[in-house]
């Protein structure tokens, strides 16, 4: 199982952290080690001490494409959740500034907080869906798919032109504006539309 990650796909994000808008999706991979499931607490690691949330729409592959059109792409996901990919931010700008690999602050276990999957036929228009994330009963993020830089079906198109895409893959598909450091005792609860999805906690 892949999880793949969009970096950059919303403009407000890419402008918060002073980047130029991509021409083509960022990707970076993250293992499955850093898959949180069932709201278990996440625990913030001791190598950072800038360990920041960007809540996601998550897409579940349901089966195997390779090469896959834009025009065909939608038939290859089946359902939709919000996840966080957590960002050791000060690993990130250290690696950054040396022009080294920046994996490490995004692949750690545990850095992965994936909700409950919603079936894509609930939502009337995947292009215009809806998710939150509020921390400690405060609102932090509020994104929309019809923001996004690259839409799912550009995405899985373009990711499918060098993985062959498995049932079970995950596409973490980029975070809108309002990241920010997460703390111990913090309560994060993430919606889709109205539907909590994710509720846990960081220790």
């Amino acid at each position: 199982m892949k999880i793949i990650c969009v970096g950059l796909n919303y403009r407000k994000h890419a402008a918060e952290m002073n980047k130029p808008l991509p021409a083509e999706p960022l990707i970076f991979l993250k293992p499955d080690s850093a898959i949180l499931k069932k709201n278990k607490p996440f625990f913030i690691p001791d190598f950072s001490a800038d360990v920041q949330y960007e809540a996601e729409i998550v897409l579940r592959i349901s089966k195997l494409g390779k090469g896959i059109a834009t025009k065909h792409a939608g038939r290859y996901f089946d359902a939709l959740t919000v996840g966080i990919d957590f960002t050791a931010r000060d690993l990130q700008h250290k690696f950054s500034k040396a022009g080294q690999p920046w994996e490490l602050s995004k692949t750690f276990d545990g850095a992965a907080p994936l909700g409950n999957f919603i079936p894509k036929e609930k939502f009337a228009d995947l292009t215009n869906i809806r998710f939150t994330l509020d921390i400690n009963g405060i609102r932090k993020q509020s994104g929309n798919t019809s923001d996004l830089i690259f839409g799912f079906n550009d995405i899985i198109s373009y990711v499918s032109r060098y993985y062959t895409l498995k049932t079970g893959d995950l596409i973490f598909t980029g975070t809108p504006s309002g990241v920010g450091p997460v703390e111990k005792g913090d309560n994060l609860v993430a919606r889709l539309e109205d539907e909590t999805v994710l509720d846990f906690f960081a220790r």
